[in-house]
């Protein structure tokens, strides 16, 4: 991480000019701070294509929007199935669902991720934007769920949030037991496919360093590839 994090508040992101000449530009610094935890600025950095998450400080949590230095974008194109997960795809073994298990997914991302930022402040400003879906029409905050279909257990899942016809992934789960065995892979496939049919126009992935979403078809965008198509596309 950058040795000095800089504060950025709404003011200086609805400044198109700094926003574009300074933030934009800025080789240097990806992550900044804020205690600004509103609705509205939340929704703000989203459509300026900054991925927020959170950093605890003297402890208390404060939000740390990145404007990635790179992005991995997926066109639906591209989407990648494996035989052994085509094999699952055609099975009878799961049920793919949409805000059926908000909290839960929340839950288990709590449970399984030795660092989870997606807690305290955020949790609670993630779920009011989530309550509030239905009052917005460019911008929801979305959970998907892959379950067994025996069972109706919670097997692997992810939230994220739409920016007007583009997805962008926050974090997810997938159970680690044996028998559900690339079911975390299985939820992607199906969530693309989702998309795809839902008429979005590409899958924002975010950081690009993890190997999986490469074996899922996404490609590396730079941040001024990215923000590009991102402008033309929202």
């Amino acid at each position: 991480m950058q040795e000095k994090i800089y504060y950025l508040n709404k003011e200086a992101v609805d400044n198109d000019i700094f926003f574009k000449n300074v933030l934009c530009l800025d080789t240097t610094n990806n992550y900044y701070w804020s205690d600004d935890w509103s609705e509205e600025f939340y929704i703000k950095l989203a459509y300026s294509g900054f991925i927020s998450t959170s950093l605890e400080v003297n402890n208390d949590l404060v939000l740390l929007p990145e404007l990635q230095f790179d992005y991995a974008v997926l066109d639906f194109e591209d989407l990648h199935i494996s035989k052994k997960l085509q094999k699952l795809l055609n099975s009878d073994r799961y049920i793919f669902s949409q805000n059926t298990n908000f909290d839960e997914v929340l839950d288990q991302i709590d449970k399984l991720h030795e660092h989870n930022w997606l807690k305290g402040k955020y949790r609670e400003l993630l779920t009011t934007l989530f309550e509030k879906n239905d009052l917005r029409d460019n911008f929801k905050v979305y959970s998907y769920e892959v379950l067994c279909s025996k069972t109706n257990k919670l097997i692997a899942g992810e939230v994220g949030y739409k920016t007007g016809n583009i997805y962008t992934s926050l974090s997810g789960f997938s159970l680690r037991e044996k028998e559900f065995n690339n079911f975390g892979t299985l939820q992607l496939v199906l969530l693309g496919k989702h998309l795809e049919k839902e008429g979005y126009a590409f899958w924002n992935l975010g950081h690009p360093h993890m190997d999986y979403k490469k074996q899922l078809g996404a490609k590396v965008y730079s941040r001024d590839e990215f923000l590009k198509r991102f402008e033309s596309s929202i």
